[in-house]
């Protein structure tokens, strides 16, 4: 049985936390979402860590997670284990291990993968030996040898298995739109010479990937120096004929209020006019790390998911407009394990619910939105 005929057949919630589920009985619906995205010539996917076997957490370990990600999703992302503070213990030491058991796994399961990231350029996303690193008497030399000898080594130990990457992941400062300076920047001579170096040098050890830089400048208010210096920096690589070929857009939404329709109306001209900017430079788009967080809304269920599930309805058929995006990952699928809840919880202590999948693993109304915004889609 081929991977796409069981991804249709079943939604796999099994394990401790929910039974069996399938599709097309109401806890799930009749079509995986990679299923119907691809219709229109789109993909879906979402993150998934590293754990021991029935641990829990939203990883492959997890048989009902892991089955889960394997009913709906194309391709994945690994959410933590290629970051440097996971992937480069030390200066001189790499450990492979957890990020190779993620891909073995999705080989297993016909699943596409994409790489996140070679570079995290913030200082506090660091691991403590490089920002406390000493770059001796030629430092410009030995930050260079740094940066490429990590993306040469990633990028060779992967080969041909893995077709995107985050080259770099939230250089920009979304309080004033300027670059952040890190102890790389400070030796190479400034953040766009490092930014450039990084992506030269993945382009040669990687000919075949697709190039992406990642950030989370979303359409919500408060956002427009985050984009204004977004526009800056790909056209600084256009300019400088970086080879960059595409921007993820993160997605992590925050909800304005209960009117939805008005928060939609009067967000979507500005994101239009920056995605206009970035499209018209030539960049592809890709929708990299999609959840929602239920701000400004009450706590009662219903009315929570619902408003997420159009507010997010709304975004995806502005975003989806543009032909130039194939790929959409949700950051997690199931509540139960999704990041906001430790980054951010409510001011009312109520729990979050920010995915496609409850806690006990039951598809939500975001879900039904994503589907509906998939098979609304432009065709690619």
């Amino acid at each position: 049985m081929s991977a796409t005929t069981r991804r249709d057949m079943m939604i796999g919630a099994t394990g401790v936390f929910a039974a069996p589920l399938l599709l097309g009985t109401a806890a799930a619906p009749a079509r995986s979402l990679n299923a119907i995205a691809e219709r229109n010539g789109l993909r879906f996917g979402a993150a998934i860590a590293w754990s021991r076997r029935d641990a829990d957490r939203g990883s492959f370990g997890n048989p009902a997670y892991a089955r889960l990600v394997e009913v709906e999703c194309g391709l994945i992302v690994p959410e933590n284990e290629m970051k440097w503070q996971w992937l480069r213990p030390t200066s001189t030491s790499f450990a492979f291990e957890r990020i190779d058991a993620i891909i073995d796994w999705a080989e297993r399961n016909g699943l596409a993968v994409r790489g996140h990231n070679l570079l995290w350029h913030q200082p506090k996303w660091f691991p403590k030996w490089l920002n406390e690193y000493r770059f001796g008497a030629a430092p410009h030399g030995e930050a260079e040898r740094l940066l490429t000898t990590h993306i040469r080594t990633v990028l060779n130990h992967f080969g041909a298995r893995i077709g995107s990457y985050d080259v770099v992941n939230e250089a920009v400062r979304p309080v004033d739109g300027m670059l952040y300076e890190t102890v790389l920047s400070r030796a190479l001579g400034g953040a766009e010479p490092t930014l450039d170096l990084a992506f030269h040098t993945a382009r040669a050890a990687a000919p075949h990937a697709q190039l992406v830089y990642n950030d989370y400048m979303s359409w919500e208010p408060g956002n427009g120096a985050h984009r204004s210096g977004v526009l800056a920096l790909l056209e600084g690589f256009r300019r400088r004929g970086t080879p960059v070929d595409a921007l993820g857009i993160q997605s992590h939404l925050v909800t304005q209020s209960t009117n939805v329709g008005a928060d939609v109306s009067r967000l979507q001209g500005e994101w239009r006019h920056f995605l206009d900017a970035v499209t018209q430079m030539g960049y592809r788009l890709l929708v990299t790390e999609l959840d929602v967080r239920d701000n400004s809304l009450p706590a009662d269920i219903t009315l929570r998911d619902r408003a997420v599930a159009d507010y997010a309805r709304g975004y995806l058929d502005v975003t989806l407009s543009y032909r130039e995006v194939r790929d959409v990952l949700s950051w997690g699928l199931v509540d139960r394990y999704n990041w906001i809840e430790g980054f951010e919880p409510r001011k009312d202590g109520v729990k979050r619910r920010p995915s496609l999948y409850d806690e006990q693993f039951r598809a939500k109304p975001l879900r039904t939105a994503l589907a509906a915004a998939f098979a609304a889609a432009p065709r690619r």
